[in-house]
């Protein structure tokens, strides 16, 4: 399943998703933009940067990194994109936070040691979906985040009722969201057969 789409997505439509995932959000988080950016002369591509209106207080950039697979470097690598980012724009943000986001607890680097600094301090928050409780209980956006960890056999009875709460909030963009899920993840399926599956009526504009 493609999830680095779809958080780019997520991330992309609604931007406050992050804010939802820790304590202290800046008094402007409704107004970030949120952006995948290459750090030039390197190979290195940021997962999400949340940048602050111009307007903002507190100059803080938000830095995201989603991850689904074990990845012994990824300490390394995020770190040194970020610190490389703040390098090539030193002048413009005041102080930084970090949000690393695991599909589960086991899908952290095994020997953390190096960094224990950094990710121990109140800059760095370290989130895992899986714990986060039950999707029914969540606000819609991070329903739309744990939806993507779900095992098939659950996927539809969640899918269906993320569905439901967004069609009474008339948020067509969810709804795109939650089918462009299940699509990914029951990629053997047809339009027509995922349409049937989740009761969307194909006729409506963006169903599926």
């Amino acid at each position: 399943m493609r999830r680095d789409t779809i958080f780019y997505k997520l991330f992309k439509q609604f931007p406050g998703l992050l804010f939802e995932l820790i304590d202290e959000p800046p008094a402007e988080a409704k107004d970030y933009q949120f952006e995948s950016v290459e750090v030039k002369e390197t190979a290195f591509r940021i997962d999400g940067v949340f940048l602050p209106p111009d307007n903002a207080v507190s100059k803080i950039v938000f830095f995201a990194e989603v991850q689904f697979q074990k990845d012994e470097d990824l300490y390394h690598r995020f770190f040194s994109e970020l610190f490389l980012f703040l390098y090539r724009h030193s002048i413009r943000y005041e102080d930084w936070f970090g949000v690393i986001i695991f599909g589960s607890r086991s899908m952290e680097p095994s020997n953390s040691m190096i960094h224990r600094g950094l990710l121990e301090n109140s800059q760095v928050r370290r989130v895992y979906l899986d714990e986060l409780g039950d999707l029914r209980q969540q606000p819609l956006g991070l329903g739309l985040m744990l939806l993507t960890t779900i095992p098939e056999a659950e996927a539809v009875e969640s899918a269906q009722f993320l569905l439901k709460l967004a069609q009474q909030q008339s948020e067509q963009a969810i709804i795109d969201l939650v089918t462009t899920i299940i699509v990914y993840k029951f990629s053997n399926l047809s339009r027509e057969e995922i349409a049937a599956m989740l009761g969307l009526n194909l006729e409506e504009p963006r169903a599926i």
